[in-house]
């Protein structure tokens, strides 16, 4: 732990943590991210145990990085068969995270989806640490554990768990500690994340050219008490804010148009802005000329403007107040500017994880900013504005993922649970399986999994669904009508029960 102490000039660090202080305020935070720690990883696991997790995208990943902890390229065939690109495709083609590779040696100590589940819990917990320093220098340790707590519940970090495992489990600690590690004066330690964040997802450069963006439009605030107008910003500060921005821009273009086409993939499969333009520059140009259409597309469909209000609202809209809020835009307009893939305009999934520390940071400073304005003869203490958005937090938890904790099932395996298990005890190890999409991360550890779809892709075992709808059909008939073909095609049942159906047919795999 490090204690700042500002004076007239940039912020200071000094250790802390030895004395008695220090140890007073470490303990209390090294639980708080313990406890959360376990919290996300008991609640990911109830739902592998459930059979609630699935193969799109758990599957994907555990697939990917079981390849790398072998030394191979991080190859998915369940990704690659499903969408065409084979059974050697490589996700680096689909989306450009080689930070993943970090994971494989947890796969040589078990390997197993559970690691991928365990392993996102953590990461997701020690964001808390900067955050909390973050908010301990603008508003004071009291304060700073109402902005961790907040942090640590909220909604988006509670639908990331809900819907598997994603390469978003690496941003809000990367995110918090580019912010926390700038404003400390660490600019080095800020650049080592702004790189490692470049490694997590090909668009990540958009929230360092939203963090240079900031760094452009912020006052020396490091100035004591005296604030400089924003032409007269300091050179190294507008060096900074232009190289963010420079290298957010051109890493996003790199990224996505020559890394991920070098490996396998296609640059177009994500282009969702047709409303827009065909690519970037016809939509560059369409947004320049008829900008009214940028604004309709935001607001289209109206969902977009519900899941940007869900974001802002539990923080009491106090990052409006920070021009910190900057670094998160581009990010949010990227999928609110999409005219499809409707998931990612959603308040559930993960997408939202790769704004909330950030946006939790700014409601940091826009609380602090606020409070150095107060009312002549008022002064607001520094605590209340965040143990506010703790309380909104809270209330937020009964209506997203976390209620889910109050299902039965979630803790003792139901009858659809135990029938999906036995399902899956009938397929031998190392087989080629198609497996349904629920039942397919009980399989990825010991056997080749690849989707169960609308197409039959000859492997020799097939477990269907057949009793409620699973992904990618788009209805329960269709799925009865497929296990039809396959029984004709020559598969027999041998096992059935409460809506599961094993298929199997002695053929060698194609693969």
């Amino acid at each position: 732990m490090a204690e700042v102490v500002v004076a007239q000039g940039p912020a200071r660090e000094v250790p802390a943590g030895t004395g008695a202080g220090g140890r007073r305020r470490s303990l209390p935070l090294a639980a708080l991210i313990a406890a959360s720690a376990l919290l996300y990883a008991a609640y990911a696991l109830m739902r592998l145990r459930a059979f609630r997790t699935g193969s799109y995208d758990l599957v994907i990943f555990d697939q990917a990085v079981r390849s790398y902890s072998r030394f191979d390229l991080p190859v998915a065939m369940v990704k690659g068969v499903h969408n065409g690109f084979g059974p050697g495709f490589s996700v680096l083609g689909d989306h450009f995270s080689p930070i993943l590779a970090l994971l494989a040696p947890l796969y040589w100590i078990h390997d197993g989806p559970e690691t991928l589940l365990v392993a996102q819990a953590v990461l997701f917990a020690l964001a808390i640490w900067p955050v909390w320093r973050y908010a301990e220098r603008r508003l004071g340790p009291g304060a700073a554990y109402f902005a961790a707590g907040a942090y640590a519940l909220s909604w988006p970090v509670a639908e990331a768990l809900a819907f598997d495992f994603h390469e978003a489990a690496f941003v809000p600690l990367l995110s918090a500690l580019l912010v926390e590690r700038y404003d400390a004066g660490r600019r080095g330690q800020a650049a080592a994340a702004a790189f490692a964040l470049l490694l997590v997802k090909e668009d990540m450069g958009l929230l360092l050219a939203g963090f240079g963006l900031y760094l452009l439009t912020r006052p020396d605030e490091q100035d004591g008490e005296r604030r400089l107008p924003r032409d007269l910003l300091p050179r190294g500060e507008r060096r900074a804010g232009l190289a963010y921005l420079a290298v957010g821009l051109a890493a996003t273009w790199v990224s996505s148009r020559v890394l991920i086409a070098a490996f396998g993939g296609d640059n177009d499969y994500y282009w969702a802005y047709g409303a827009l333009g065909p690519d970037v520059p016809h939509a560059a140009f369409h947004a320049l000329t008829r900008p009214w259409d940028v604004a309709a597309v935001l607001v289209d469909p109206p969902q977009k403007v519900a899941t940007t209000a869900l974001v802002v609202l539990p923080l009491l809209l106090l990052p409006l107040a920070s021009p910190l809020t900057l670094a998160a835009v581009p990010l949010l307009a990227e999928r609110m500017l999409a005219s499809r893939f409707g998931n990612w305009w959603e308040p559930h999934y993960h997408y939202n994880a790769f704004v909330i520390a950030v946006l939790v940071l700014a409601a940091v400073d826009g609380a602090a900013r606020l409070r150095g304005r107060p009312r002549p003869g008022r002064s607001v203490p520094s605590v209340l504005p965040m143990a506010g958005v703790l309380a909104a937090t809270l209330a937020c938890v009964p209506f997203f993922a976390y209620r889910h904790l109050a299902d039965p099932a979630l803790w003792s395996p139901n009858e659809r649970a135990r029938a999906a298990s036995a399902a899956a005890a009938r397929v031998p190890d190392g087989a080629l399986v198609e497996a349904a999409n629920g039942v397919g991360p009980a399989l990825t550890s010991r056997a080749r999994v690849l989707l169960w779809d609308e197409r039959s892709r000859g492997a020799p075992w097939v477990v269907a669904c057949v009793g409620r709808l699973e992904f990618p059909f788009a209805s329960v008939a269709e799925q009865r009508r497929r296990v039809g073909e396959l029984e004709a095609a020559g598969y027999r049942e041998v096992f059935r029960r409460d809506g599961y159906v094993v298929l199997h047919r002695d053929v060698p795999a194609p693969w």
